[in-house]
């Protein structure tokens, strides 16, 4: 689910950035007492996002506001079908309009090419995990698109996981020098945020193995006949992770190794928004 907080400041900042300091074309020439409805129509097939985030938006705008869904979230959607029906003050229609069709646009694309690649992965053990490789101030709708769409959200920021990727590495001295580190720290601080590896050849895997202490092992850059070493080195010990590269047309040879997840983050960077219309009925 949306979190609360975050989502309202996300949408409170996107409706100042739009009407600033007024909606002139509606203010010159609609009255304020004026109400109306319209419909989100689809003009693309797709799996659909975004609903709640419309429903939100147009009643953060207007508490009277009436939404009138037809689909869900998550939904397939055909081109031709309404999503939705409101009835609200044509000030908050067209105040909301843009908004909503930029959010439910950019959320249905992720969901649909998120879908596409959780669909190769069905009765595998393989679960497909998104990034930080988001658009910046929008991470938390384009995560929230791809768990819509199938996938399983990676850690939000850098807040929420210790990831010690190459640089940190690099710059650390070495991965037992990075995760020993880490492991003060967390603890001095009290944190209780889960580890996770990066590691770039299987002699980086058994020193990950040797120092221990850690939840999730990266394989980065691996092909699927060295992940299958680095998982028989690993033996089930640790969550594993591949990553790198990985697109639709690898992704089953990856799922067929028994990895645990793979990271792709061209689910979001990669994908095309999807054609809606909101029309005044």
């Amino acid at each position: 689910m949306l979190q609360e907080p975050a989502f309202t400041a996300l949408i409170r900042s996107a409706l100042a950035e739009d009407i600033g300091n007024g909606d002139h074309s509606t203010l010159a020439c609609i009255p304020a007492t004026a109400r109306g409805g319209a419909r989100l129509k689809i003009k693309e097939d797709g799996v659909l996002a975004g609903m709640e985030v419309a429903a939100a938006i147009f009643t953060m705008l207007d508490a009277s506001s009436v939404f009138k869904p037809f689909k869900k979230d998550g939904d397939n959607m055909k081109a031709g079908e309404v999503a939705f029906e409101v009835d609200a003050s044509v000030h908050t229609l067209l105040m909301g309009e843009r908004l909503v069709l930029n959010c439910m646009q950019r959320m249905s694309g992720i969901a649909t090419l998120t879908r596409q690649y959780v669909d190769i992965l069905k009765g595998y053990h393989t679960r497909l995990l998104d990034t930080r490789k988001t658009t910046p101030n929008f991470r938390l709708l384009e995560k929230e698109a791809v768990r819509i769409g199938g996938g399983v959200n990676h850690r939000m920021g850098l807040y929420d996981m210790v990831m010690l990727k190459d640089n940190h590495i690099d710059f650390a001295g070495g991965i037992t020098a990075a995760v020993t580190q880490t492991v003060a720290y967390l603890q001095n601080k009290a944190l209780p945020l889960q580890i996770e590896v990066e590691t770039r050849n299987l002699e980086d895997v058994k020193e990950v193995l040797a120092v221990g202490q850690v939840h999730r092992i990266m394989l980065d850059n691996f092909s699927p006949a060295q992940i299958k070493d680095a998982l028989a080195l690993i033996d089930g010990r640790y969550e594993t992770e591949a990553s790198g590269g990985i697109n639709l047309s690898t992704l089953e040879e990856y799922a067929k190794t028994g990895v645990d997840y793979v990271s792709v983050g061209a689910v979001i960077h990669h994908a095309v928004s999807l054609d809606l219309s909101l029309k005044a009925i």
